[in-house]
């Protein structure tokens, strides 16, 4: 799992929370949330929804 960046991105996102686990992106100027399970791969942010979503267990998660 790529840990994810400070501060989070999108801290509201759902994906911070779900064990698919997401792998961030980064570049100079942005960060990108690759989902593992989406075929579209980067959802657009923040997600408060997905049917794919998984939460972690307790204690296990970045946010």
């Amino acid at each position: 799992m790529t840990p994810p960046p400070e501060p989070l991105p999108f801290p509201d996102s759902l994906c911070h929370r779900c064990a698919a686990p997401p792998k961030y992106v980064q570049t100079r100027t942005s960060t990108f949330i690759l989902c593992p399970l989406l075929p579209q791969k980067y959802a657009p942010q923040p997600v408060r929804a997905c049917h794919l979503f998984r939460p972690l267990a307790p204690g296990t998660g970045p946010a």
